[in-house]
């Protein structure tokens, strides 16, 4: 499709609003989804490592 302007790109013949804001739910859905993910490792991690030292301290007692 060939735009007569940059204006008429971005209107997306009447449905820019529609289109641009789709792509900005998405947008945000990915990257909540990339926070929550690494947040969601980081606590990971930190369980193992808790349980690690916790059955480390287990085993060192007589």
């Amino acid at each position: 499709m060939i735009w007569e302007s940059w204006d008429a790109f971005w209107a997306m013949g009447g449905y820019g609003l529609y289109v641009w804001g789709s792509y900005a739910v998405v947008l945000i859905c990915l990257l909540l989804e990339i926070v929550l993910a690494r947040a969601g490792q980081r606590a990971s991690m930190q369980t193992v490592r808790e349980l690690s030292e916790q059955e480390a301290a287990h085993d060192a007692t007589p």
